[in-house]
């Protein structure tokens, strides 16, 4: 699944740097991730690292857009160029 910023993000801009496929931005009112770009970053680190840096935790799982591990990691090799 891609991961989303809820209405309780505090605009901290913190996520933003974090995020190695810049899938996140500002919103009209607060930060928001693209899921096309989104791999929970899958393929860079072990964990999302925007998820680690949040202060408030608004950023869950979006339920929406759900993909299985092999799935955000065939999208990171499709972004990064990076092929097994």
């Amino acid at each position: 699944m891609a991961l989303m910023i809820t209405d309780e993000c505090i605009n901290c801009d913190v996520c933003e740097p974090e995020c190695p496929n810049q899938a996140i931005s500002m919103g009209p009112d607060y930060y928001q991730i693209n899921p096309a770009l989104c791999t929970e970053c899958v393929g860079h680190f072990e964990t999302s690292q925007c998820v680690e840096v949040c202060p408030v935790e608004c950023i869950p799982l979006d339920p929406e857009h759900k993909e299985s591990q092999d799935e955000l990691l065939q999208k990171y090799y499709k972004l990064t160029g990076n092929l097994p």
